[in-house]
């Protein structure tokens, strides 16, 4: 209660008697924070989140100081309750929020940790309208989609520009025009540009060129009507990106800018990239990051020295990019294997990698439902590694549990994330310590030998009604082992968790007894977050999803000396540094 005192307090009076309806945050000064709203037409997915931080980037080297957040039409809170196959990976962010994969993006390209300021559901702003109606804080007025809605909008994007002190905000709106759940936050937007004034806002519109292959030409016909869609919305487009498989003609982008009024030269053209990493030197290419400065008038807020250094060293890692010479085969052995985006920052996370170690890592997709100890070696024969991801639910769990025993067996590289972290656990239980039964009550609730359980302790750790562990935590590193020396000796790490089930405490004597090693716990709880085999030579598992906290300067270190792992593997009768010594020459340099 007292919070939301504080909040309200926080904003300014606004007379009830008035039509005006704009509720201003303490600490929000009008003209300082200008404003780079990105739409998505034709089709969702064509990557408003990866645009979106590839400009956002471009005005960060520039010494700006920019603030992403994306603003999402499903009725959900947050992200946690979202199946992969239906929307992708859920991304957890250091304060436990979970999200948007896009969230995942902006974090990896602006090298910046990102609060749940930074994300918005319209769950989250109703929520909100809802508590405040309740509570008088409308004095009698009807609560209104306008102006009541749309102001929650813009209070929360001024709330963010005032607290992180922001030159630019960059909202991305997901979805499409035209979608029902997203049309207020697009009247948000058209009315936030007109109570700022002019320049205070910028509009870009991705938009898509299809090529039909029976016609052989790009045709504009679809980008021109959703572009109109956003037109009768109020909002005129001040860019417009045109995404495509291939570059798009100039003719194309001619026929864009009569349509939509806006100059050829701020029609540009974003065809597909081998990486996203590439896309900040395609926008740069085209000039659009100085079009922006432009319309919003902040060319005096610029540093270019500070922005030739950054651009530097940008270019060093991007010019690695596809030019390896050696490649290795990483197995990702999960059950939502047919939708790419679920795993999408271990993908991102093997690319960091694999570039500073000069090699590439190609992914294949093994659907663990289809394993068992009869034919795994028919799945995972031709892989130098494998990686066991996160994933709930029983479907698959054998398979992945068939995974850890051969990987184990055969002296393949693994990295168990999460699930993979539990099922190397149960696996070990039950082949070499010889607890036939052991599961995870996750699986098996009820089971004879649960070594993978709630525990009640934690349930008191965590708090009451609580037991998923969320967001960023410290983990205690035991020295000597292979994970305190892939983090260069450190006493404590932090990474990000989203789980429920745990290492059950009765069990850990037993299975260190046997060779499994835990090298990190939680400090001062009896909760075990890394395992490794001391006698293989790249068995990793963690609790953790260290490939949250992955960048492209900044490669985590447990992907580093996995690839490198995989590496020796695969060039077994070449003198390569081991993933120790791999990893701790790749962190040094880039830190």
């Amino acid at each position: 209660m007292s919070k939301d005192k504080d909040l309200l307090a926080s904003v300014s009076d606004i007379s009830t008697d008035s039509e005006f309806f704009s509720p201003v945050p303490a600490g929000y000064r009008k003209g300082k924070a200008r404003y780079c709203f990105v739409f998505g037409t034709v089709l969702s997915g064509l990557g408003k989140g990866i645009f979106s931080s590839c400009l956002a980037k471009l005005m960060q080297d520039k010494g700006l100081k920019v603030a992403p957040i994306k603003l999402e039409g499903y009725l959900n809170i947050d992200s946690g309750t979202l199946n992969p196959f239906r929307h992708g990976e859920v991304f957890v962010l250091d304060d436990g929020m979970e999200c948007d994969m896009d969230l995942g993006t902006y974090e990896r390209m602006l090298d910046q940790n990102l609060t749940r300021a930074n994300f918005a559901t319209s769950g989250q702003i109703f929520s909100s309208i809802l508590h405040k109606e309740r509570h008088g804080d409308y004095l009698g007025r009807d609560v209104q989609m306008i102006p009541h809605v749309t102001g929650e909008v813009k209070l929360k994007l001024r709330q963010l520009a005032a607290e992180t002190d922001a030159d630019m905000v960059f909202v991305e709106i997901g979805g499409t025009v035209g979608d029902l759940e997203n049309a207020y936050f697009i009247e948000a937007m058209r009315e936030l540009a007109y109570e700022d004034g002019p320049n205070s806002c910028c509009f870009v519109a991705l938009t898509y060129i299809l090529e039909p292959k029976t016609l052989g030409e790009q045709k504009s016909k679809a980008a021109q009507l959703g572009i109109k869609q956003l037109m009768q919305c109020g909002v005129q487009p001040d860019i417009i990106a045109c995404r495509a498989a291939n570059p798009v003609t100039e003719k194309v982008r001619e026929k864009i800018s009569i349509y939509s009024n806006v100059p050829l030269k701020r029609v540009i053209s974003v065809p597909d990239s081998a990486s996203i990493y590439m896309i900040p030197a395609m926008l740069r290419d085209a000039g659009l990051d100085f079009e922006v400065l432009r319309l919003l008038k902040i060319e005096d807020r610029i540093n270019l020295r500070h922005e030739r250094k950054l651009w530097a060293r940008w270019c060093d890692f991007t010019d690695k990019i596809g030019t390896a010479k050696r490649e290795v085969t990483i197995g990702i052995t999960g059950k939502y294997t047919s939708v790419r985006d679920s795993y999408a920052s271990i993908i991102n996370a093997l690319e960091h990698a694999g570039t500073a170690l000069g090699c590439e890592a190609k992914v294949t997709w093994i659907e663990t439902t289809d394993i068992t100890d009869k034919n795994a070696s028919e799945h995972l024969a031709d892989v130098d590694a494998i990686i066991v991801p996160g994933g709930f639910g029983t479907r698959g769990a054998e398979g992945k549990i068939v995974c850890a025993k051969y990987a184990r067996e055969n002296n393949l590289p693994y990295l168990g994330l999460c699930f993979g972290f539990q099922m190397a656990v149960v696996e070990f239980a039950r082949n070499v310590c010889g607890l036939t039964r052991a599961n995870s009550t996750e699986v098996e609730p009820g089971g004879p030998e649960p070594v993978i359980d709630i525990l009640p302790e934690q349930k008191k750790i965590e708090g009451l009604g609580g037991n998923m562990r969320l967001g960023g935590r410290d983990i205690e590193l035991k020295p000597e082992t292979l994970a305190w020396k892939l983090f260069g000796k450190a006493d404590s790490i932090r990474m990000r968790f989203r789980h429920r089930y745990e290492v059950d405490p009765r069990y850990i004597e037993q299975l260190e007894k046997a060779g499994m090693v835990f090298s990190g716990k939680a400090p001062n709880q009896p909760i075990m977050q890394i395992l490794e085999l001391a006698s293989h030579p790249f068995f990793l598992g963690t609790q953790a999803h260290p490939c949250l906290t992955s960048r492209p300067l900044k490669p985590q270190p447990m992907f580093v000396g996995f690839v490198a792992a995989a590496m020796q593997k695969h060039y077994p009768n070449e003198k390569l540094p081991d993933c120790i010594e791999a990893t701790q020459k790749v962190c040094s340099r880039t830190n």
